[in-house]
C-alpha cells in the first residue's frame, strides 16, 4: 500500500527514550486519509501521540465499505525500501501485484507480506469482480539496520495458524508466536501481530512478553480493556510490562494485537521510503523519478505510477517516538 500524502513531512523515529516500562493507557485517534479509488482510511501509526509500536510504524484501517457499484481500493504502482508490508482483511479481497512479477488474491484472515528491502514496487487494487464490501488494514513494519538492504520477496499465507477458546476466542496468528503458536510469516525483529475476534460477553486473558510494547486496534465493535472502552476504529497503545490482557467484550468485535520489543534504531520515514538519514530517502526518491532498476518495473496494471511529492526544503527535524 502507499502513503498517498502529496506532501509528505520526513521525521525520525523509533530509539527506546520515550516507551513507557510500565503499563499505560493511551488512546490514539485516527486522522482520514485517502488510499486511492473510492476508499477512505483512518490513520492511527504515524498518530500526534506515538509514531511507533515495536517495529510497526504505520498502521492504516478502512471500511466497512460498500463497493458493490464502487472500483473499490486502485493505489497505483508506487516503491518502497526497508520495511514490510502486511495487507489484512476482515471483508472483500485485494489484488496484489509487484515487480518480482508476484500476482495474487489476498482474502480475508490470509497474510500477504511484502518485504522491500533494498526496493520493490506494487500496486494494489479492488479484483474487477469484488465482493460487496472490504474492510481491512494495511500495517508496516520497519525493518533493523542489518535487513535494511535485504532481497525484496513477497509471501501469501492462505492457512495462519490459530488459537480458540469455549468462551468466545477465535485468534489467527499473523506474525510473531503468543502462546507457544508462531506465524509463518518472516520477521526481522521481535513482532507480534494478532487477529482476534471475540463472541459478545467474551470475558478472555492472553499471555503477552512483559518486555513488548503492545497496542489494540479496534475495527469492529467494542471492546473493554482495562476496563477501558475501545470503538472501531481507535487504538489503544498499552506501553510496557504487562504478562497479560484481559479483554472484555461488549458486543461481538474484531480486534488486532500490535506487540514488538521497543525499535531501538532511530529511522526517517518519508513518503514510502524509510532509511537511516535523509541522504537514504533522497537517493530513493532520485531513483523512482529515474524509473532506475532498484524499484524494478510492474506488468499488467492499467494506470501510471505514483509521482514521487516533491521533498520539503527544510532538513529533517529531529524527533522521537512520540510528540
Amino acid at each position: 500500500m502507499s502513503n498517498l500524502d502529496t506532501t509528505p513531512q520526513p521525521a525520525l523515529r523509533g530509539g527506546r527514550q520515550a516507551v513507557p516500562g510500565q503499563p499505560v493507557h493511551e488512546l490514539l485517534e485516527p486522522r482520514l486519509a485517502s488510499l486511492g479509488g473510492s476508499t477512505q482510511v483512518r490513520r492511527l501509526l504515524p498518530n500526534l501521540g506515538r509514531r511507533m509500536v515495536g517495529a510497526w510504524c504505520f498502521v492504516d484501517h478502512y471500511g466497512p465499505d460498500d463497493i458493490a457499484d464502487e472500483p473499490g481500493m486502485w493505489v497505483p504502482p508506487h516503491p518502497h525500501t526497508s520495511l514490510q508490508t502486511v495487507s489484512w482483511l476482515h471483508q472483500g479481497e485485494v489484488l496484489h501485484r509487484d515487480s518480482l512479477g508476484s500476482l495474487q488474491t489476498v482474502r480475508s484472515r490470509e497474510l500477504g507480506l511484502m518485504t522491500a528491502g533494498h526496493g520493490i514496487s506494487h500496486a494494489e487494487q479492488s479484483p474487477r469482480e469484488h465482493a460487496p464490501l472490504l474492510h481491512g488494514a494495511q500495517l508496516w513494519v520497519a525493518l533493523p539496520g542489518a535487513h535494511l538492504d535485504t532481497a525484496p520477496a513477497f509471501e501469501h499465507h492462505a492457512d495462519l495458524p490459530t488459537l480458540t477458546s469455549r468462551s468466545g476466542l477465535h485468534a489467527t496468528v499473523i506474525l510473531g508466536e503468543i502462546d507457544g503458536t508462531r506465524s509463518p510469516g518472516t520477521t526481522y525483529s521481535p513482532l507480534l501481530g494478532v487477529d482476534i475476534a471475540l463472541a459478545a460477553d467474551a470475558d478472555i486473558t492472553l499471555p503477552l512478553q512483559r518486555d513488548f510494547e503492545h497496542a489494540v486496534l479496534t475495527m469492529s465493535g467494542t471492546v473493554r480493556i482495562d476496563g477501558r472502552s475501545v470503538g472501531p476504529g481507535s487504538m489503544l497503545y498499552l506501553g510496557c510490562g504487562r504478562d497479560a490482557l484481559g479483554l472484555h467484550a461488549d458486543s461481538d468485535c474484531g480486534l488486532l494485537l500490535l506487540g514488538g520489543e521497543p525499535f531501538e534504531e532511530k529511522i526517517v520515514m518519508w513518503w514510502n521510503f524509510i532509511g537511516r538519514s535523509q541522504g537514504d530517502i533522497e537517493q530513493a526518491r532520485s531513483e523512482w523519478t529515474a524509473a532506475a532498476e532498484r524499484f524494478g518495473r510492474i506488468d499488467g496494471f492499467d494506470g501510471a505510477p505514483l509521482p514521487a511529492p516533491e521533498l520539503p526544503p527544510l532538513p529533517l527535524k529531529v524527533r522521537g517516538r512520540v510528540r
